[in-house]
């Protein structure tokens, strides 16, 4: 098992700090467990801190007033969860669950803040974080919006083939069932696309595993440029 300080080092947000600064980030660092399905935070919770993800999977969510849920991320090791809200002073503006066992390391407010104050290459590091963060949000309500479940689907295994580097096949890292919220639809909706899309020769579906067979297809489908292949 990883120490904490071999978890913070790993952390992009983290990278280029000195030891000193590794040190006070260690001295504000607490180590937390949450068991799978456990709530980390809810929706309209005051931010008294943020986390980062050192072993297991995180999905943040809303839910509607029907009940339905809408995933908007799953953040794995390396990640952080929760830190806008925490610079801005205001509350968690959704929910974040363990979808599997879960160690987290948790930076209250205050010591993040002041430490932040501090070292202005910390700073920077967030700032580049919350951008990037601010593009996958733009990019998934563009595709929720103006894209149809199959095409949502095939962007999203191109996704998964960048971040993987992967050439013939890809591995699914959550559920189905997961995948289809974060897709906006349902399973069974789901299930008929993944059968659709073997069948057309765009993938075939192992498993988790899903071989990529016709990758110009998929990104066809997607409606990605040739060099975002």
């Amino acid at each position: 098992m990883d120490t904490i300080i071999t978890v913070i080092r790993s952390v992009p947000i983290f990278s280029g700090l000195d030891g000193d600064e590794m040190e006070a980030l260690l001295r504000i660092a607490v180590d937390r467990r949450y068991s799978r399905g456990e709530l980390i935070f809810s929706d309209g919770d005051h931010a008294d801190g943020f986390y980062v993800v050192a072993e297991g999977k995180v999905k943040i969510f809303k839910m509607s007033f029907d009940g339905k849920e809408q995933i908007l991320h799953i953040f794995g090791p390396g990640e952080p969860v929760g830190e806008v809200p925490v610079f801005s002073g205001k509350s968690f503006p959704a929910n974040a669950q363990a979808i599997t066992a879960c160690r987290l390391i948790f930076f209250p407010r205050k010591a993040i803040v002041a430490l932040v104050t501090e070292k202005p290459s910390l700073a920077l590091n967030m700032l580049a974080v919350l951008s990037m963060r601010l593009r996958q949000f733009t990019v998934q309500i563009e595709n929720l919006s103006l894209k149809e479940v199959p095409e949502r689907l095939a962007a999203y295994l191109m996704y998964l083939a960048r971040e993987q580097d992967a050439v013939e096949s890809v591995q699914l890292d959550i559920s189905k069932g997961h995948l289809a919220s974060l897709l906006g639809t349902i399973p069974e909706t789901l299930s008929r696309i993944f059968a659709k899309m073997s069948g057309d020769g765009l993938i075939e579906v192992n498993g988790r595993e899903i071989r990529l067979m016709d990758r110009e297809g998929l990104a066809d489908l997607a409606g990605l440029d040739v060099e975002e292949i």
